[in-house]
């Protein structure tokens, strides 16, 4: 089972800072992303998808940008850490980034082994949540929530086709057979081996046409790690 790798997006308008912060996360193994202004880091907020967002408060567009990005961030759904940063170091302020939906507050100028040792604390909690998920190749599951991505894109599948591709990735190695899967995946409701070879159809028109493999006694799963 490959690992997937943590997705970060890190805001800040000052180069002195970005640099050396950006740097030294990708030595962490991340994927980082820079945004140095509100406007791009939307673009990127979407695009990205990061696991963690790292905020300069003050921002070109506001000097209360990092707390403005913060709570759009939120109430669109997401649920990653946020770190901020900031030379504001006034309690008000923390409650601010608290109250915002804030995970962690590191005050400027921070110490970057501290930047880091925070980074991994609050990645500790995405790892959790990643355990749920499992990827081979272009196919990525999440498990906790039932959704697949091909290429990094959003796939729609039935509740059925879900359930076949899920039994496939929970067991790559192993080769089903069309009995065993009308069994697993439709039980009592389905009697025609017919529908299993729709399902696989359905899945690689949906997904790539590598996702199942036909193999001697059934199907396995098509991508590699």
């Amino acid at each position: 089972m490959q690992a997937v790798t943590m997705r970060l997006l890190l805001v800040e308008d000052e180069p002195n800072i970005a640099r050396p912060v950006l740097r030294a996360l990708q030595a962490q193994g991340h994927q980082v992303r820079h945004a140095a202004d509100l406007e791009s880091a939307r673009e990127l907020l979407v695009e990205a998808e990061p696991d963690l967002l790292l905020l300069d408060v003050r921002l070109p567009e506001s000097d209360d940008g990092g707390f403005i990005l913060a709570k759009e961030a939120r109430n669109a759904g997401y649920k990653g850490p946020i770190l901020f940063m900031t030379a504001r170091d006034a309690l008000a302020d923390r409650v601010m980034g608290l109250d915002e939906g804030g995970d962690d507050y590191v005050v400027k100028p921070f110490d970057l082994e501290e930047l880091l040792a925070r980074v991994r604390a609050l990645l500790r909690r995405v790892s959790e949540v990643r355990q749920s998920r499992i990827q081979y190749g272009p196919l990525e599951l999440d498990l906790s929530n039932r959704s697949v991505r091909w290429e990094e894109r959003l796939v729609e599948l039935s509740g059925r086709e879900y359930a076949l591709l899920e039994r496939l990735a929970l067991f790559p190695e192993r080769v089903y057979s069309p009995e065993e899967l009308m069994d697993l995946i439709w039980g009592e409701e389905a009697s025609d081996l017919g529908v299993v070879k729709v399902c696989v159809y359905h899945l690689r028109n949906k997904l790539g046409s590598s996702v199942v493999r036909t193999v001697s006694g059934g199907y396995r799963l098509g991508t590699e790690l």
